[in-house]
């Protein structure tokens, strides 16, 4: 054997060797598919923080950029962030002077610049949610109406219209709901216009929230009705009541009015859709139901009245305190069904 073949020879089986150990090791180190935990497999993980969706800095409303300026206790910070979109990562609200490295790292888990589509009941409660904030708008709306204040009133009756309306308006035509932005747009033109046909401005705000209804109606009785799929939609409207109303609140004081009105409306209407399952959750689980109940109760007595008090009856601390009892009492009902 020549020398130049022994040395190719020994070559290849050296080769061969360190494959074979390579792929062992490979083998070796790799969990089996079933051992991987599914938030390691999935990608919709990338899009939730705490169990909750991201927010995407780039389509998100004003009430959701409003959790991530209560969490960081910038006044404004949400229309910051609305006014200087797009952004092409999330790291550009520093670069673009939104806010410091700092503030950044403290919410930056919670931010996306990727379109988060949601699917099934997820997609459904997303849905009714926000025509839930659509409804605590006008509610809170009416209330500024009665005490003649249009001025006041006119924001709570825009945001449907600029804000939530386009959210759900591909879902509207998915569901065969009726368009009502252009009914929307009439009651805000009328209300900016001073409201000065009371007996006009108060048949058309019946058919704007008979709109609002009619696109809840299409929904299933069934989920409508189901304490489950309801308690989450509560979730989500006092998980927001809450980032508004700690948005509201600065150095001690009430410097936000409409952030303070707009909790007070979803805090409102959450107990409205409440009201409609408090019996079979009393009956199913009683403890639970009494918990929510009596929770509820404190919360609504933060806002005694659509113009604020004087001083802030809870913190906004004291507010999250009584959300996070409604949340976890209601986590149970929805795990059980």
């Amino acid at each position: 054997m020549s020398v130049l073949r022994f040395i190719g020879l020994f070559l290849s089986a050296l080769g061969l060797s360190i494959l074979v150990s390579c792929t062992n090791q490979t083998t070796s180190s790799t969990p089996s598919a079933s051992s991987v935990p599914a938030a390691q497999t999935s990608p919709a993980s990338q899009h939730m923080h705490g169990g909750k969706p991201k927010i995407n800095i780039n389509s998100a409303i004003l009430s959701e950029l409003d959790k991530l300026e209560a969490k960081l206790g910038v006044p404004a910070l949400s229309n910051k962030i609305q006014a200087s979109r797009p952004y092409g990562k999330i790291d550009e609200l520093v670069s673009k002077n939104v806010i410091s490295q700092e503030q950044f790292d403290q919410i930056k888990d919670q931010v996306t610049i990727e379109d988060i589509v949601l699917t099934g009941e997820a997609k459904d409660v997303d849905y009714m949610t926000k025509l839930g904030l659509m409804k605590g708008h006008l509610m809170v709306a009416k209330e500024l109406l009665d005490l003649q204040k249009p001025d006041q009133a006119e924001p709570h009756i825009g945001h449907p219209v600029e804000e939530i309306y386009a959210d759900v308006e591909d879902q509207l035509n998915e569901r065969n709901v009726k368009e009502f932005k252009s009914t929307l747009i009439a009651l805000q033109d009328m209300v900016k216009a001073g409201a000065k046909d009371a007996a006009k401005v108060s048949s058309e705000f019946k058919t704007s929230m008979q709109s609002v209804d009619g696109a809840i109606a299409g929904l299933p009785d069934t989920q409508r009705q189901s304490p489950s799929f309801v308690l989450q939609v509560i979730n989500g409207l006092l998980d927001t009541a809450n980032s508004e109303y700690g948005a509201a609140i600065a150095d001690g004081k009430i410097s936000q009015v409409i952030e303070y009105q707009d909790s007070r409306g979803f805090v409102e209407y959450a107990n409205q859709l409440y009201s409609g399952v408090a019996a079979q959750m009393q009956k199913g689980m009683p403890q639970d139901h009494t918990a929510i109940q009596s929770t509820m109760a404190d919360l609504t007595k933060v806002w005694p009245a659509p113009i604020p008090p004087t001083a802030p009856v809870k913190t906004p601390d004291e507010v999250s305190k009584l959300v996070k009892t409604v949340e976890l009492s209601t986590q149970k009902a929805v795990k059980s069904s």
